[in-house]
Order: C-alpha cells, then structure tokens, then sequence
C-alpha cells in the first residue's frame, strides 16, 4: 500500500488529491485502513483516564475523523457522482454499509458518549467561546440522535437499519443514473428535431454518436421537465421526451418503500412520531407540523397561479387551432410562445450572448470579484479527476491564496443528473486546511469545435452552485466539523440562492452577455425582456417544487406499518401512493408533473435532503429578504460584499445558523419579499 495517493497528506497546493496517481484499487485499501486509523483513535480517547475536558474529547474527536477516512471519502463519493463505472458502483455497494456500520460503531460508543454528555452537562462552566459551544453542541446532537442513549437491544436495531439504509441508497442511486441513460430518446427524422436551434441539434448528434448510434439522441436530466420541450415544435416528440422522463423509476419501486419503512422505524425507536419530525428537530425549522402548514399555505396560491397560466397557455394552443388540451408535455412549448407575445422575450434569442466562459469569467467569477475582491487564476498545471475538469486558484482581495475551485460542467453517461457542490478539502483553522471545492454541472457538451451557447436555466445554474462553492471559499472556522457548508439543511440553500440575483443584475449581465463571435453586449431590450418575462411562470415553477416536496414530506410523515406494501406490483403501489397525496395536498395538476417523481427522486432517497426537500423554499425566505438588503444598501459593492461574508458566509455552521442572519440583517427574516417574488400574496 506504499503506493496508496491517500494513506497520506498530499504535498500538491492546498493539499488537492493527487488524482493521477489515484486507481480503482486505492479505495477499497484506503478506506480500510481510514476505518481502522480512526477507529484506534476513538478508542484512545474513550478508553482516557484523565476526566473529559474540550480539548482531550472534542478537540481529540475532531483531529481523529479528520485522516485518511476523510481523505478518501471525499475524493471517492465525488468521482462516484460524477464519473462513475461498473467498478466504483461495485465498491459503493460494498462500502457503503461498511462505513454506516464503522459510524455506529463510534456514535454507539458508551464509553465515548459518557465524556460527551459529562462535558454537555456542565458547559457553562467550561468557560467555551461560542464556536467551542456550537462544535460540543453538535458532537452532543449527532450522538443522541445517532442513538447513544439507547438500550442496547435499541443500538443493535438501530445499527442493523442504518447499515440496511446505506445498501439501498447505493442501490437507488446507481438504479437513476441507469434509468436516466436507458431513458435517452434516439430520433432517426431530423425534421422531429424542428425548434431546436443549431448548436443543440449537433450536440444531440454527437450525444448519438457517442453511444454508437444514427441519428439523434435527446439525453434526459434528473428532474421530470426537459428543458428540450420548449423549443420542440413536434407535439409527438414533445410526449416521447416526456413520458420517457416522468416514467422512470419503476425499477426503484421496492427500494424506496423499503426505505421509507426503515427510516420510519428508526425514527420511533429514537422517540420521534415519524422521520419528518426527527430530521425537523435538527433544522432550522424545528417542527415538521410547522414545515407542513407552511408548504400547505404556499401550495393553495401556487395552484390558483398555475390554472390561471395553464388558461392562457391554453388560449394559445385553440387560437393556433391545435384541437388538443393543454398536457404536462405542451407546457414549456406554450409558455415560451406567452413570453414571446407578453414580454417578447425568446430564449434562443439570447442563447449567442451566452457562452460557457464568458458566463463564468465575466459573469460569476466577476460578481465575485467585485462583491469580495476576489480573483481567479486558472491552472493548467493541476490535474482534476477527469480531462474535463477545470482549476482555479482563488485569491483574496490582497492578493493572498485563499483556495482551489474546480469546475466540471458537462454531462456524461458516467455522471449523475443535477448540480452540486462538494468540498474536497476542507477549510479549518484547527488543521490549517484551506478549501478546495468543486461544482458539477450537466450542461450538454456542444460538438467538437462549436462554442459551449448555454440556457437560461443553465446560467442559473452556474451562479447558484458558486453561491455554494463561495460559502466554502470563504469559510473561516476553526473546526472542520463546523466549518464551510455544514449548516442545517433547510439553511444551506440560503447563500447559493442569494448569489442567483447577481445573473441579471444590470453592471453584470452587460459584462457577462455578448456574443459569442463579435463580442457586442446583448441588446438591452433582449435583456428587459428576459427579466420581465421571470414574472411569467411562478405558477408552475412553484407548483412543481411544492409537488415534490410535499412528496417528500408525505412519505416521511409514514408510521411504519402505514407504509404501503408493494403486493406484488411495488411501482403501483408507490404511483398510487404518490397521486394520492398530491391529490389530498390540493397540488395535483394534470399539466404539471412533480419536479422529481418517487422512483428518481434522489435528493431523497440517494442524498441528505430525506424530509429536507422543503428546504429550497425555507431557504428562499432568507435569500429573498436578502436581497432586498442588497437593494436597500447600493447593491454590488465590496463594502456590502464583506458585510455579508463577516457576519454570514464566512461562519459556516460554527455559530447558529438563524444567529449569523440576525447579526448579518440585524432582525430576523420576513416573508413578504418572498411571497411577492413568487406572486403568492
């Protein structure tokens, strides 16, 4: 294991993995001795005679679950997202419920426990500053909740669900990433391919011809709309996208029930009614009663928004004489016709002012730049952990290094639908660490030689995922285990939403849209345009998040034995379950499918928003009040820039969360602004 890249401390900048050196082989070797090294650890700090103080339990947990383990998990889970194989699913399966077992194993820890609770019970009187208090409140939550205080016929339950849970969210995930490539549409007619622009056409060439095949193939994305419906003219097409993409996850039927079950038992054998309220207990939020009145009050007005859209989309399709009801597969197509007529507004119009990297370096990384002093210098001399991952290295607004952004933006086979920041290396004052952080995106690779023209949604996209990756850049905690985005989950989406203002703020969207080839700014009547057509479309927008998460909320809200089982056919069970409660939430619309629908659902069942899905809109109150602040105050300025990262951003989760908005607004949040956002005053 001499060889091993991860056995120890790489010596590359900001200690980035040195992803070169890295086989398949490593892992399974790495991850082995990670489990032991820590596992000796913990016992050495347990097994202590000296009585329990901050720094022989706490401190001594935090530089113990921060070696080899940590090193590999990150760098592993990461390239298992977003460049997997046959081999690294192989070892998923394998390792995942070893690692949810070598987490018991501490967590369960009697003698572990007895030091962290002793020093919980007496810490006003440690003398702790708040950061010291916020890292042994943690350490004291994960442990009750991980199931410390239980008997022991309970810890051996709990420890034979959790082990059960890793093994079939692994399963889940791998399931979605195959159902989202055997779901790709293969067109052979290139006149099916009518409204869609150039570019995409060549890209759905070369996405064939990956795969081997004639013609045209049409990938799908994660969630239930293509973003390909819009431009579709072919109403045929436009239902085969579809279908395709709202039917997955039929195979992933028995693996969700099963897990719902199991989370609904682990939750009572912890003393919770259900698993909604025991992920509710350690959010923001608090209560899942209070979570599902909110949810049910925004659902009511994003409905009656969404039938009024639906009429006038409907209004289109009889005065074109289309002889059809509006369905779920005709909405985008319709209403990018609305937009054109009310606010004149064409997306494709804009689509040559937005290529890849003058989004990124005069868009997102200038806003940063004028927000925070920072500036970015890519470098060539870094390797990623696939060919088409990029490297910055980011500095301060002194000059000083401050971190390593990575940017792996296109779609492929082997990478998993959506968006997502991951921390590669972690920022903590205790080990002297510095971030080293990395966005994935799936935008569609343009074909060999043409430019990288994105969507709207994909712009978006590119600011709300640095908003994330600049909560990690700019972290300055002490404790790893605190520090960068370890926040409450119904927080975390809080600082990306916010850094989303910034694509149609006026100073940056006229440094940032220009053609592609000459270079001019997009024309301003394009841009007004864009941003008053946003007003069109909440109805769906809202209803289609609100869909899926109180679908999530629904199934969290289960008792055991009020799990649905499967008698035979599991996949009708959950599409019957699943219309249900969408039905008895007032939110079912024919027209309008559920942003994820059960069977792919993977922020829920293959990630960490379980019960959490609601927590883009819990979010979205602090962003949108936010943003009235920025307003309030001049806008992009350094000035308001650093207030922001004082008080907020650069805290990370090492004071309470709702406490750093309060220092940062100076009250709390209100909804309003909110609310007027999305038309549901």
């Amino acid at each position: 294991m001499t060889d091993n890249p991860f056995l120890t401390v790489s010596d590359l900048p900001y200690r980035l993995p040195r992803f070169e050196a890295v086989d398949a082989r490593h892992y399974r070797d790495a991850f082995e001795a990670g489990m032991e090294e820590e596992l000796a650890a913990v016992a050495a700090i347990a097994a202590q005679d000296e009585e329990p103080s901050f720094e022989n339990t706490i401190v001594a947990l935090e530089r113990a679950c921060g070696g080899v383990l940590a090193r590999v998990s990150r760098v592993f889970f990461n390239k298992n997202s977003s460049d997997t194989d046959a081999e690294l699913q192989a070892i998923e399966t394998e390792i995942s419920p070893r690692l949810a077992e070598h987490g018991d194993r501490i967590l369960l820890d009697a003698a572990l426990f007895a030091r962290v609770d002793a020093l919980w019970r007496r810490r006003e009187e440690l003398g702790l500053d708040e950061q010291d208090e916020r890292l042994l409140e943690r350490y004291h939550s994960e442990f009750v909740r991980g199931g410390a205080a239980l008997d022991e016929d309970g810890k051996a339950r709990l420890s034979r669900i959790n082990t059960e849970l890793a093994e079939l969210s692994a399963k889940f995930n791998q399931q979605v990433l195959a159902d989202i490539n055997d779901a790709a549409v293969h067109v052979t007619d290139l006149a099916e391919l009518d409204g869609l622009g150039e570019a995409s056409v060549k890209a759905a060439e070369a996405a064939a011809a990956d795969r081997g095949l004639d013609g045209y193939l049409i990938t799908q994305q994660l969630y239930s709309n293509h973003p390909l419906l819009e431009q579709l003219n072919d109403r045929g097409l436009r239902e085969r996208v579809w279908r395709a993409s709202t039917s997955r996850g039929a195979a992933n039927a028995d693996t969700l029930l099963a897990m719902v079950r199991l989370r609904a038992e682990k939750a009572r054998l912890l003393g919770f009614e259900h698993h909604a309220d025991y992920i509710a207990a350690d959010q923001t939020a608090g209560d899942a009663g209070v979570i599902a009145e909110r949810l049910a009050g925004l659902a009511a007005a994003s409905v009656r928004n969404a039938r009024a859209e639906a009429a006038e989309l409907q209004e289109v399709v009889d005065a074109e004489g289309g002889g059809f009801a509006l369905a779920a597969w005709d909405w985008s197509h319709y209403a990018a016709k609305v937009r054109r007529a009310k606010y004149g507004f064409d997306a494709d119009a804009l689509r040559p002012y937005l290529e890849l990297d003058r989004v990124l370096f005069d868009g997102v990384f200038w806003a940063a730049e004028r927000e925070f002093g920072l500036s970015f210098t890519e470098r060539d001399d870094l390797v990623g952990y696939h060919p088409e991952v990029r490297v910055f290295e980011v500095f301060d607004s002194g000059g000083e290094p401050l971190g390593l952004f990575l940017a792996d933006f296109f779609t492929r086979d082997s990478k998993k639908g959506g968006a997502w920041m991951n921390a590669l290396v972690v920022q903590s004052e205790l080990t002297g660490e510095r971030p080293v952080v990395v966005n994935n995106l799936n935008i569609v690779k343009p074909s060999e030689g043409e430019p990288a023209l994105i969507s709207v949604d994909n712009a978006r996209t590119m600011f709300h995922e640095f908003g994330h990756a600049l909560h990690g850049l700019l972290s300055a905690c002490r404790y790893p285990k605190t520090s960068m985005t370890s926040t409450p989950r119904d927080f975390v989406e809080y600082p990306s939403q916010v850094n989303e203002m910034w694509i149609l703020w006026p100073e940056v969207v006229a440094n940032y849209a220009r053609h592609h080839v000459t270079g001019e700014a997009a024309p301003e009547e394009l841009l007004e345009q864009w941003e008053a057509s946003g007003r069109f479309g909440e109805g769906f927008s809202s209803t289609e998040y609100l869909a899926a998460a109180i679908l999530d909320q629904a199934w969290h809200r289960l008792a055991p034995e009020d799990v649905p089982e499967a008698g035979g056919d599991a996949a009708a069970a959950v599409e019957a379950f699943e219309r249900r409660a969408l039905e008895d939430a007032g939110i079912a619309m024919a027209e309008i499918a559920s942003r994820y629908r059960s069977g792919y659902f993977a922020h829920i069942f293959a990630g960490g928003y379980s019960a959490g899905y609601y927590s883009y809109i819990w979010s979205e109150i602090l962003d949108a009040d936010t943003v009235e602040w920025f307003k309030e105050h001049g806008g992009l300025t350094r000035e308001n820039g650093d207030h922001f990262r004082e008080f907020l951003l650069s805290k990370g989760g090492s004071i309470d969360p709702m406490e750093s908005y309060r220092r940062f607004r100076g009250r709390d949040a209100e909804i309003e602004p909110l609310l007027e956002r999305r038309g549901l005053k």
